[in-house]
């Protein structure tokens, strides 16, 4: 491949507006309320096509902690709670297993686009060596269940149970869980790990119930309908047509496996990812230095360095993301800010340029037909959309039985029909819509309001929260809220790799609930120190505006609408973050332990 030169001021001007322009056509509206909800009506996209669920008497115990989540981060909580001594942890999932997107993602072609061993937690605890540089789906699936099964998780689990609401109850100093199987249970701490990105969404097409033909979410397979597993082998759809909805992450993976076994594919895409490099093959022990003690703790923080863009003497991973790891600070405000703004974004700028160049030669390079070519190449910076890496999916694009059909113009599906969907004004007969539109960002959890939190007082959480924001000590507690532990992306940092934070975070919670039992006392930090890590996060949060104003439409800046008001991640990256809460641990914990009255605040 050729490599692109730095382009020229006047060429920079000339791509801004080319960005510009394909980033109107793509804007809606209805920004974010485009989306539909997999309840109520659409309930049956979000039910779980993998375990039946059972019945069971509702439970009205005592445990130390409730775990709200069976993905890596209440797995991962649960395991360091029990390494600090903890024994009776509930972890309660809505999935049948634990497994969080991997138990729900079994699409065909599912694989991390992390490489396994900085992405599989606890590989030292567990001595497990991942078989693949990127691992398939399933292969994650079982490491959940292994790291469950080693630290005895399961024995007071909860599955296909949603938790409806948690109250605190100030006299017995206990939160009263509360559950869609009638469970009524008590917990001296709860720690929330419900995901950003948990809940499928669905287009808010015309008519999109009207679908007579066979329908579903890729988190939701219908092998029964498809044929074959996550390796392929789809022969139910031989002589289908069948119509794929996105072509992010998830498209990109899976459309080539539907390219090989359907009849016909349609690719409706309204935003064209960008496609690197995948070059995944199977590795050994002998490949990543597993024969040394906490070989797999060093690669994950030598990888966490790259990504943030602080120094290093050796590049362990040596993949496209350390690769381009200038670039991937901006997918989370944590680059560190130059004195020289400006000359930064400028520089930023040009360098964004040169790989977009890069990527959309690559393009051309691939797909034979120049109409399809040019609809795929992506036109935006490189952090606007969550990087893709695939070998197989542009040459699926050359195969006649694959058909893209492009929708920004018409910013997306006009409607669905009895028969198939309509884009300006064609008619597309299919047997088969699939929905690959990912999850509804910020709808799961209790800073959604669907799961009601009631503190101290009977306060909700978000009514405490509505008039100047979200308040809370490094994001994970909040003053009013006692013994209530948040993990997730809200006031802390994160990464491309975000198990790593995960781990630290779950490291972090068990720690302050092991610091409260020795100590006999109750998490909650006072109103001072939340004001105080409020300016702490305030500091450098505008820099960032910048950079996703402009991006096209997405996840990350909701739906082209700009990033949420108030400052929401500590603004200096993630390896600063977890010195910070080191630190902290060691320096100040005993601050956030009340032994007083609910009154000393």
């Amino acid at each position: 491949m050729t490599t692109p030169h730095a382009p020229d001021p006047r060429g920079l001007a000339e791509l801004r507006e080319r960005y510009r322009l394909e980033r109107e056509r793509r804007v809606r509206p209805d920004g974010a309320k485009q989306y539909l909800s997999t309840d109520a009506e659409f309930g049956y996209y979000a039910a779980d096509p993998y375990t039946e669920a059972t019945e069971r008497a509702p439970l009205t115990d005592t445990v130390d902690v409730a775990v709200v989540g069976g993905g890596f981060g209440g797995i991962l909580a649960g395991a360091r709670l029990r390494q600090e001594g903890v024994e009776r942890v509930r972890i309660v999932e809505q999935g049948g297993d634990f497994g969080g997107t991997w138990y729900w993602n079994r699409y065909p072609g599912i694989h991390c686009d992390i490489e396994s061993h900085v992405y599989l937690p606890m590989l030292d605890e567990t001595g497990y060596v991942p078989e693949w540089k990127y691992a398939p789906g399933e292969e994650i699936r079982r490491h959940a269940v292994r790291v469950a099964e080693r630290f005895g998780l399961y024995e007071h689990a909860l599955f296909s149970t949603q938790v409806t609401s948690l109250t605190w109850d100030e006299p017995s100093g206990t939160w009263l869980v509360a559950t869609d199987k009638g469970d009524a249970f008590r917990a001296t701490y709860v720690v929330t790990a419900t995901g950003t990105l948990s809940e499928p969404k669905l287009p808010g097409i015309p008519g999109i119930a009207d679908f007579k033909g066979h329908t579903f979410h890729t988190s939701r397979w219908d092998f029964g309908y498809t044929g074959g597993g996550p390796d392929g082998g789809l022969t139910g759809l031989a002589d289908r047509r069948v119509g794929v909805v996105g072509t992010g992450a998830t498209g990109v993976q899976l459309i080539p496996m539907l390219a090989e076994d359907a009849g016909h594919v349609y690719v409706f895409q309204r935003t064209p990812s960008t496609v690197d490099v995948r070059g995944n093959r199977r590795t050994t022990a002998e490949d990543v230095g597993a024969d040394r003690d906490g070989w797999a703790r060093a690669r994950r923080e030598n990888y966490l360095r790259i990504v943030s863009g602080e120094p290093v003497d050796e590049d362990l991973v040596a993949d496209r993301w350390t690769a381009s790891a200038a670039l991937l600070e901006k997918l989370l405000p944590s680059f560190r800010r130059p004195l020289d703004r400006t000359g930064f974004e400028d520089a930023y700028e040009a360098a964004d340029a040169v790989k977009m160049d890069e990527l959309r030669a690559r393009v051309e390079e691939i797909v034979g037909d120049p109409r399809t070519a040019e609809a795929l190449k992506p036109w935006y910076r490189y952090a606007c959309k969550r990087p893709t890496f695939s070998d197989l999916y542009y040459p699926a694009f050359n195969r006649a039985n694959v058909t893209l059909v492009d929708t920004a113009d018409t910013h997306g599906i006009e409607r669905v029909t009895e028969n198939g969907v309509v884009v300006g004004g064609t008619s597309y007969e299919l047997d088969c819509l699939i929905f690959a539109t990912g999850f509804s960002v910020g709808t799961s959890g209790i800073l959604s309001g669907r799961l009601p939190v009631h503190g101290r007082d009977g306060v909700r959480l978000l009514d405490a929260w509505a008039r100047q924001g979200p308040r809370s000590l490094h994001g994970f507690t909040s003053n009013g809220f006692p013994n209530l532990v948040r993990m997730g992306s809200l006031h802390n940092a994160s990464s491309v790799n975000y198990t790593h934070i995960l781990d630290e975070q779950a490291v972090h919670a068990a720690a302050l609930i092991a610091a409260a039992e020795t100590a006999g006392a109750r998490i909650e930090p006072t109103r001072q120190a939340e004001d105080a890590w409020l300016a702490v996060l305030a500091d450098g949060a505008a820099d960032h505006e910048w950079f996703h104003a402009e991006c096209t439409p997405g996840y990350y800046n909701a739906e082209g609408r700009g990033r949420p008001n108030g400052p929401t991640a500590y603004p200096h990256g993630a390896v600063a973050f977890h010195e910070l809460l080191r630190r902290w641990r060691a320096e100040s914990l005993p601050e956030i332990l009340r032994t007083g009255t609910p009154d000393d605040r």
